[in-house]
């Protein structure tokens, strides 16, 4: 079997550089190829490596070898042909010449696929070239490896396989080879007795006679011995099957004839005398090398001689130096133990202080939590009661009480906020959120404030600004919320400006300046930075309001983190300006798509929905019931874990609330038992811990969404209507 091989000067046909000693040489090469001179080929071969290795051009080495690869693989000796085509492999990688690494590709592939065992392997390496090929659009770089795909599987005797292949290889030849190409005919030859082969097989007759014609006519007229044999080999068993056993007898006589031009005895021996010649001289050279490497130690040993008095010398000054570096390196112990003692010290101190930090951040989150959950049951009771108009009398004494609540509230959330970024325990996270929906929170959450201030809030909000940002909307909102009360507790009927701009954007970011302003009584010269520091509080005249002094600074240090920082702009009696700038990721993956408050009332009394409770605390449980049935949603109400589940399992709920910290079964650990028979219900986890602490676990348990109480009842009501739009609300809303 023989394949279509690309020549290195082939691949390089159009490439016309100067011919130098290298160039001339390999032309002889290929020129005693096409002759079937492989005697003199070999040898001339052998003298191009040698030649191009003593220049160190790698190019030429490569070329080298894949004429050996050639001469190898016409002579039927695969095995050289292979270690041949994969040392050309090696040195055509190293010079990062395309053309060359294609050709490699392809003739290796030859070489492979001649044995069986490797066929599959060589139609890898026919593959590789293909591709390589495509990539540098060179059309006429497909006809060798295509076609040689096509003659494996032919070999095979997989011949619906080989046929697409054969067809695109004779395509691609006639388009893309002009007939005055050297080679066309050789080439074309070839292809015409593949297509004869596979003709004569599917026992089209008439197509087949037709194709052998005209590869031996081709073959003949241009003397190609090599596709000539092949061909008449072919036709021969094709006659025979066919029953002209006098034309079968012919074409058998005629391969003889054009083998025994190729593959004369003499030939072969000649070859291997010029491969052992090579041997010989590149032992030769190895010898040489070596009794110049001998000759040079001898040399190094004389000069040696010479040397070693100098060495007595130095070895004399060397003790001298060894014995003040023996003394130098003792005190250097004696000062590594002390410090080593002192670093013993300063761990233990540490490990101590941070054992105490811990230590603090756990008492800090514990009481955090055990506070915040009776505040729930005070700010939820008091709210209701606050909609009651049997009770309008009260109406003082039960903002009074609310404001206290929200005031104790907020000393615990500044409190625990500053105890973490003391400890260094605050990150950052990337979420998306809508910038629109989180500023409205906000200023919603100071509407009580608001009216017993009898300020007025304006929000402006650049249209230019991105729906949806990326970025952490926990610590934005503890920044704006700090500012904005800070705003509010010191400006009596007056009004707080929120202005949000659109700086700069880019493809995946956006530059968002905030300024929050007040034309309140301002802030003295002498006070504006005392009150960044920890508990530093200026006079206020509103009594009921005073604070812990520890809002602004938080600001600031929350601003550390965005990469940002707070500037004051004020003046006594005129009112002051706080502004910062905080570059967010922007979310291209949602749209802003507008509720309508009164949809969302529409969509809880649609159908009645069931809200499921599952809270421990029984005065939480009827806070969130009474706030739930104010919007008509009828609710049920579970104790413990184990009972949530059960009654999940057996009725049909649209939204569960789950109390996150409950005894027995957590509400975590109910929330994953019913994923793993409801996976859609929305579950909402109740909570007094921060976000950050439990969001991961929160996740994890296939929770839908975090209310952290106490919460705003707007807010509240916000979470459970979004909730519940997932799957109720039509795609035209």
């Amino acid at each position: 079997m023989f394949f279509l091989c690309f020549s290195v000067t082939y691949a390089q046909h159009s490439r016309e550089k100067p011919k130098d000693t290298l160039q001339t040489l390999l032309e002889k090469v290929n020129e005693d190829i096409l002759k079937y001179q492989y005697q003199q080929a070999v040898d001339k071969a052998y003298d191009l490596v040698t030649l191009a290795k003593e220049k160190e051009n790698n190019l030429y080495v490569s070329r080298a070898y894949h004429s050996l690869g050639h001469i190898y693989s016409d002579t039927k000796d695969l095995a050289r042909a292979r270690q041949n085509y994969t040392f050309g492999l090696e040195y055509a990688e190293k010079t990062g010449n395309d053309s060359i690494i294609l050709t490699s590709y392809n003739n290796l592939g030859n070489a492979l696929s001649e044995n069986p065992a490797f066929r599959d392997e060589g139609i890898s390496y026919y593959n590789k070239a293909i591709k390589l090929a495509k990539e540098l659009n060179m059309k006429e770089e497909l006809i060798a490896p295509t076609t040689n795909i096509g003659w494996t599987y032919l070999d095979a005797n997989q011949y619906d396989k080989a046929f697409p292949y054969l067809d695109r290889a004779l395509e691609l030849m006639l388009d893309e080879v002009q007939e005055n190409d050297s080679r066309y005919n050789s080439w074309l030859s070839q292809m015409y007795m593949l297509h004869g082969r596979y003709y004569a097989h599917k026992k089209a007759f008439d197509s087949a006679h037709v194709y052998y014609d005209k590869s031996l006519q081709l073959a003949e007229k241009d003397s190609l011995y090599i596709t000539a044999a092949e061909a008449y080999k072919y036709y021969a068993g094709f006659l025979e099957k066919e029953g002209d056993y006098q034309g079968a007898f012919n074409a058998q006589r005629k391969f003889t004839e054009f083998n025994d031009l190729i593959f004369e005895n003499e030939k072969v021996r000649e070859m291997e005398i010029a491969d052992a010649k090579f041997k010989l001289s590149e032992y030769e050279k190895d010898l040489e090398i070596a009794q110049r490497e001998q000759s040079l130690k001898d040399e190094l040993i004389d000069r040696s001689k010479e040397k070693v008095i100098i060495m007595v010398i130095s070895s004399v000054v060397l003790v001298f130096i060894l014995v003040f570096l023996f003394k130098i390196n003792r005190d250097r112990r004696n000062l590594i133990s002390e410090l080593q003692k002192k670093n013993k010290q300063y761990k233990s101190a540490r490990d101590q202080a941070e054992n105490l930090s811990r230590m603090k951040t756990r008492f800090f989150s514990t009481v955090s939590h055990e506070i915040r959950t009776p505040l729930y049951g005070v700010i939820g009771l008091t709210s209701l009661l606050l909609e009651d108009k049997r009770l309008k009398k009260h109406k003082t004494d039960l903002k009074s009480l609310k404001f206290s609540a929200d005031y104790l509230l907020a000393l615990i959330n500044d409190v625990l906020q500053m105890n973490k970024m003391e400890s260094n325990e605050v990150k950052l996270e990337s979420v998306s959120f809508n910038i629109r929906e989180l500023l409205s929170s906000i200023v919603n959450s100071f509407e009580f404030t608001r009216v017993q201030n009898k300020n007025e809030i304006n929000l402006d909000i650049d249209d230019q600004i991105p729906s949806y940002l990326i970025g952490d909307s926990v610590r934005l909102s503890q920044v704006l919320m700090n500012l904005v009360g800070n705003a509010m507790k010191f400006t009596e009927r007056g009004l707080i400006k929120i202005s949000i701009n659109h700086l700069e954007e880019n493809t995946d970011s956006a530059k968002i300046h905030f300024v929050i302003e007040d034309n309140g009584p301002g802030i003295p010269e002498s006070k504006k930075k005392m009150i960044f520091e920890e508990f530093s509080q200026l006079e206020n005249s509103n009594y009921n309001y005073q604070g812990t002094g520890l809002g602004l600074p938080i600001v600031k240090k929350l601003l550390k983190l965005f990469g940002s920082k707070i500037k004051l702009d004020t003046k006594e009696g005129e009112g002051s300006s706080f502004s910062f700038t905080i570059d967010f990721g922007i979310d291209h993956t949602k749209t802003e798509v507008p509720v309508i408050e009164d949809d969302l009332d529409q969509l809880a009394l649609h159908g009645k929905k069931r809200i499921l409770i599952v809270d421990d605390n029984r005065i939480n449980q009827v806070v969130t019931k009474r706030i739930l049935e104010k919007k008509d949603f009828e609710c049920e109400v579970a104790g413990d874990g184990t009972t949530a589940i059960e009654m999940v399992r057996e009725s049909n709920y649209d939204l569960v609330l789950m109390d996150v910290n409950m005894p027995g079964i957590s509400g975590l650990d109910a929330t994953s038992e019913i994923r793993t028979f409801n996976k859609y219900l929305p579950i909402v986890a109740l909570t007094a811990v921060e976000v950050e602490e439990i969001r991961e676990e929160i996740q994890s348990a296939g929770m839908s969404d975090i209310i952290i109480k106490p919460y705003d009842v707007q807010q509240f009501y916000q979470i459970i209507y979004k909730n519940l739009s997932m799957s109720t609300i039509p795609e035209n809303v």
